[in-house]
C-alpha cells in the first residue's frame, strides 16, 4: 500500500495556497503552521526585498513562505537527498530564479552561502531549524549549531532565528549575538538573535 505524500500549503503572499510536498517524517521535521504564522507576523514587512537563508531546509516551507511574502533571494541548505528532491519540486512551483539550493552538509555549505552574500555586499535572515537532538546520530547537533551561529559574520547577518526543542537551555549570548526574544509553542521554541552592535 502506497503511503500518501504529506503536504502543506503556503499561507500568504504571492504563492498563497500552493501545495508544498513534505519529505518523509523519518528524515526531516516540518515546522508547525502556528510557528510559521508567528514568525512571519513578527518579521512581516522586514523580509520584503531581503535575502533569506534556510539552513536545514527540508521541504523549504519557511524559505518559500518568505519568498511568497516578498523576500528577494532564498538560499536553501539541505543534506538529505530525498528531501532535496522534494525541495526542488516545491521550488519549481514558485520562482526558481530567486532560489538557490546548496545540497550537502549545512555546516560545510554555510561558507559558500556566506561568500555569495559577501560578493554581493549584502546581509540575510538566517532561519536555523536543526533536527531535534533526540534523533539518532543527532546528539551533538545543537552544539555544532551554536558554534555555527557564533562564527557567522555580523556584517552579513540581519537576524538569526533558531527553532529548537523547548527543553533546550539555549545561551543568551552566542559570540557577537544576543537573544532578543523567545516564543514557545509546546515542544518547540523560536529564539531570535541579533548582533550586539544593533542596539
Amino acid at each position: 500500500m502506497k503511503t500518501k505524500q504529506l503536504s502543506k500549503k503556503i499561507i500568504a503572499g504571492k504563492y498563497k495556497g500552493k501545495t508544498l510536498l513534505l519529505p518523509s517524517k523519518t528524515t526531516t521535521r516540518s515546522s508547525k503552521s502556528i510557528v510559521l504564522e508567528s514568525f512571519f507576523n513578527t518579521l512581516q514587512f522586514d523580509i520584503i526585498d531581503a535575502n533569506f537563508v534556510e539552513v536545514f531546509s527540508g521541504s523549504g516551507s519557511i524559505g518559500l513562505e518568505a519568498l511568497s511574502r516578498g523576500a528577494k533571494k532564498i538560499y536553501f541548505m539541505e543534506k538529505d537527498k530525498e528531501a532535496v528532491k522534494t525541495l526542488k519540486k516545491n521550488i519549481a512551483q514558485t520562482d526558481p530564479d530567486a532560489c538557490e539550493v546548496f545540497a550537502g552538509d549545512s555546516f560545510e555549505n554555510i561558507h559558500a552561502v556566506l561568500s555569495r552574500l559577501k560578493k554581493q555586499a549584502e546581509d540575510a535572515y538566517f532561519y536555523i531549524d536543526p533536527p531535534f537532538s533526540i534523533r539518532e546520530g543527532m546528539e551533538d547537533i545543537y552544539k555544532k549549531t551554536m558554534k555555527l551561529i557564533e562564527e557567522l559574520p555580523p556584517l552579513h547577518v540581519k537576524m538569526i532565528i533558531v527553532e529548537h526543542m523547548s527543553g533546550l537551555d539555549i545561551p543568551e549570548n552566542l559570540g557577537l549575538y544576543q537573544a532578543k526574544k523567545s516564543k514557545k509553542f509546546g515542544n518547540t521554541t523560536v529564539t531570535y538573535y541579533q548582533s550586539k552592535n544593533m542596539e
